[in-house]
């Protein structure tokens, strides 16, 4: 028994747009595929939640139980990223004030939803457990540490850990000879 959903079965699913060698579970959640676009090179393992306007480059892993919730907003991920086991995105979240009611079962004119868009930049690596709030823009190379809350920008090739995240330190950049090399390969 095949795991991950076929070519034609993608094809069913409804998707904006997919790639070549695109494997995504038949236990994952997708909600308005018709809103997701998926690159070449793409996994997204088993009990994932995708739902909203989602953007996934080319190389990218999405590991087992992450959740991304773009909305309108929208979540972009460029290439060669990898989300780690259990790491949450929310482009749109709840207003937790106490100002107004929350939950989707509440009529808009009662809530104040919190939305702006996440981006996550090419070769980034985000650790198990993490999670991403509303707006952050992670620039390219950017390494987040397992179980760390973002809500704010990182910049590029820097390593980011705890809750909230800080900068820690610079990482490299020898991954960008050896993509060069991969892609020659391709």
């Amino acid at each position: 028994m095949n795991s991950y959903y076929t070519s034609n079965e993608l094809k069913e699913i409804g998707f904006k747009s997919y790639g070549n060698n695109v494997l995504v579970s038949k236990k994952a959640s997708i909600y308005g595929a018709e809103n997701i676009s998926l690159g070449h090179d793409v996994r997204i393992d088993d009990f994932c939640i995708l739902s909203g306007h989602i953007e996934i480059g080319n190389y990218v892993h999405i590991a087992a139980y992450v959740g991304m919730w773009a909305g309108k907003t929208g979540i972009k991920i460029a290439d060669f990223v990898g989300l780690s086991a259990r790491t949450l995105l929310y482009a749109e979240t709840d207003d937790y004030s106490g100002a107004v009611l929350t939950n989707p079962t509440i009529p808009s004119k009662y809530k104040n939803v919190i939305s702006n868009k996440i981006i996550i930049g090419k070769h980034s690596i985000v650790g198990s457990g993490s999670i991403i709030l509303p707006g952050v823009i992670m620039g390219d190379g950017v390494a987040v540490g397992a179980g760390s809350l973002v809500t704010k920008k990182c910049d590029s090739w820097y390593i980011y850990v705890g809750t909230p995240a800080k900068q820690l330190k610079e990482r490299k950049k020898d991954l960008l000879k050896l993509e060069q090399d991969f892609l020659k390969t391709e």
